[in-house]
């Protein structure tokens, strides 16, 4: 009797034991597959990410093709522009500040200089109370640091000890909870607690000036023991695209434009790099086969205005009488055309060329340097690259930022590369950690990890990852019906039978092919289109329940297409020649920014379908249009977006 009792114990517990390891099988393999899923929509967010900054060095070149031939800007204006500017410049920045008065109706800090950490504090708590720092503030703090900015050399020396680490953080893009849970996590900058902010402090996020304002204020109070470098966004040209201009004039109506005139400087005195006790390089970006940190000591980096502006072989003699274009013009802060003046104001093209490798390079697996065709600019180095330079010039390590993570870090290349990204829910809420790394002379670096928690983290992991694949895949569909037109006739060049539907294989050449975005688009198929039993892809259902507005029906689809597809770009290059700053452009300007727009980026639209929309926006019949009401005209609807469900999309499953 005892016997059997034991024997069936025995077996109840290897049944309890299999059932457990299939259990556990089973939710491992679950995991996993959120794990892959995720990971999923991080490719197509990065992917279109990058795809934009390549749009926006496109637009770059664009602009120097539009002034060699845009007779519109004559030089007379330019010439007024430039002195007007150059006055300005000239006037003491103090007399500025004390013209600006802050009423006694001012609820928000109010600073007092010399700064001490009292103002930080200060700033802090009225950050956290959504205060708005006033104009006249926001200014002096600007004047002051670029006042000490000047006096700091191109790569900034640290020593670190035991008793004293270093903390480095990454891109911070405007979030500012991210900022006050490091503070809060780390301890706030001190004279015991230094820290190293890596570049891209702005752009993206809503709260850009407040994040810049406490770096910044927190560096004039300790400039010996908070360290900044300058990232690919702290550029006015990147401004304009990704949201810092327009928070700006949005928070500072009246003093906004002087703002930013004064950043447009400011960055250009941000140091490039910080040296870690003389074995550690910190840098936005990364390096190249051809970096000289002897040369980039000696760059003259105020010259350096905008990496997406590049030198141009310019006549010796700025006194010619040459057309503007001989001189240089570029794009202000806020968004004006200037002249640009001497070249000797400009970086050498080979000086410039190792400031932007700096900013924009990215690390790969694979060895060698080549040009970096995700973002457009920069190169990808690896790691015998890497080996080369750190050997070359007797350093350990690089640290760098620059690219989201999903854990908010990562090493490579045999532990001689870190990347640190600050920003955590970068894409969206729960798509990535922020972290940032400590250090200290002889010992391995720590990484500490962190998310800003929403309500929507006390959700189950399988909901926030479905949000998260919803909002990839309907970013992922707009940028397919941006391209539909060109979709469709790639689809039906390989649909010889004319039969609606290609193999997985096909769709995903034709994706790749227009869209050149480099996703696992095979992947991605049944979750862009209507698969059949066969295992064929009805390609038109690409489009289903999706489509862009049109101002009127009439309007040719492609057209529409193409308005929608460059918005931003056009955007911008409206804002430049609106020089009397109405907002509105005349019939005969869009013509001819059209004509020039559609020749430089190769765009077979017949003009007459191009005026027809442009007639119709013209509501008054005065001849001229609100160009920013006009691109409003053209967006896309979701269709039945609120009928789906969180779990209807699976991606890589």
């Amino acid at each position: 009797m005892g016997c059997n009792t034991s024997s069936t114990r025995i077996k109840n517990s290897q049944t309890s034991l299999r059932a457990v390891l299939i259990i556990q099988n089973w939710y491992r393999g679950y995991k996993a597959r959120l794990k892959a899923r995720q990971q999923y929509a991080l490719t197509i967010f990065q992917s279109i990410e990058y795809a934009d900054e390549q749009d926006q060095i496109q637009l770059c070149n664009f602009f120097s093709f539009m002034l060699e031939n845009y007779t519109h800007i004559r030089k007379e204006e330019i010439e007024l522009s430039q002195l007007t500017e150059s006055k300005q410049d000239m006037r003491d920045k103090q007399d500025y500040i004390h013209l600006i008065d802050v009423p006694d109706s001012y609820q928000g800090p109010r600073l007092q200089f010399p700064l001490t950490c009292a103002d930080i504090d200060l700033l802090l708590e009225a950050f956290k109370g959504k205060q708005i720092l006033h104009a006249r503030y926001v200014l002096e703090v600007l004047f002051e640091t670029q006042k000490l900015l000047k006096q700091m050399p191109n790569f900034t020396q640290i020593q670190t000890s035991p008793s004293k680490e270093v903390t480095v953080c990454g891109d911070l893009h405007g979030k500012l909870d991210d900022l006050f849970l490091i503070f809060y996590k780390n301890g706030l900058p001190s004279g015991s607690n230094p820290y190293v902010f890596n570049g891209d402090f702005v752009d993206r996020g809503r709260n850009s000036i407040e994040v810049l304002m406490i770096l910044c204020v927190s560096f004039l109070v300790y400039p010996n023991d908070l360290h900044l470098n300058r990232g690919n966004h702290e550029d006015y040209m990147m401004n304009l695209r990704y949201g810092f201009t327009k928070e700006i004039l949005h928070k500072y109506k009246v003093h906004g434009k002087k703002i930013l005139q004064t950043l447009e400087e400011l960055y250009t005195w941000l140091p490039i790099g910080t040296i870690i006790d003389n074995e550690i390089l910190v840098v936005h970006g990364g390096i190249s086969e051809t970096t000289d940190l002897n040369l980039l000591h000696r760059v003259e980096r105020n010259k350096m205005k905008s990496v997406l502006m590049p030198p141009k072989e310019i006549n010796k003699d700025c006194n010619n009488d040459s057309k503007p274009s001989k001189v240089g013009v570029t794009i202000s802060a806020h968004g004006r055309i200037k002249a640009s003046g001497c070249p000797s104001e400009h970086l050498p093209k080979h000086e410039w060329e190792q400031v932007v490798d700096i900013l924009w390079s990215d690390p790969r697996g694979k060895k060698g340097c080549f040009p970096n065709t995700g973002r457009g600019g920069g190169c990808y180095f690896g790691p015998d690259i890497t080996s080369k330079i750190l050997n070359k010039f007797q350093l350990k390590m690089i640290i760098r930022s620059h690219e989201c993570k999903p854990e908010g870090y990562e090493i490579c290349h045999g532990g001689k590369v870190v990347t640190i990204f600050s920003a955590s829910n970068y894409y969206e809420e729960d798509s990535n950690r922020g972290a940032y790394v400590k250090l200290c002379s002889g010992a391995n670096p720590r990484f500490f990890q962190y998310q800003v928690t929403d309500a929507t983290c006390f959700q189950p992991l399988h909901q926030r990852v479905s949000t998260m694949e919803n909002s990839a895949i309907k970013i992922l569909r707009e940028r397919m019906i941006s391209r539909k037109t060109d979709l469709i006739h790639a689809f039906q060049h390989q649909d010889r039978r004319k039969s609606g539907k290609l193999p997985v294989s096909q769709w995903a050449f034709c994706m790749e092919s227009i869209l050149g975005l480099h996703l696992p688009w095979r992947s991605l198929s049944s979750n862009l289109a209507t698969i059949d039993e066969n295992g064929n892809i009805e390609y038109m259902s690409s489009f289903r329940n999706i489509h862009i507005e049109k101002p009127i029906k009439e309007a040719n689809s492609a057209l529409v297409e193409i308005l929608y597809r460059y918005r931003s770009d056009l955007e911008i290059i409206f804002n430049a020649i609106d020089t009397d700053h109405s907002g509105l452009i005349s019939m005969e300007e869009f013509r001819t920014m059209w004509k020039l727009f559609s020749s430089h980026y190769n765009l077979h639209i017949d003009d007459s379908q191009v005026n027809k929309i442009a007639n119709i926006m013209d509501l008054n019949r005065d001849g001229s249009i609100d160009f920013t009401e006009f691109l409003k005209a053209f967006y896309v609807v979701h269709k039945y977006e609120a009928m789906i469900k969180p779990e209807a999309t699976n991606l890589g499953t």
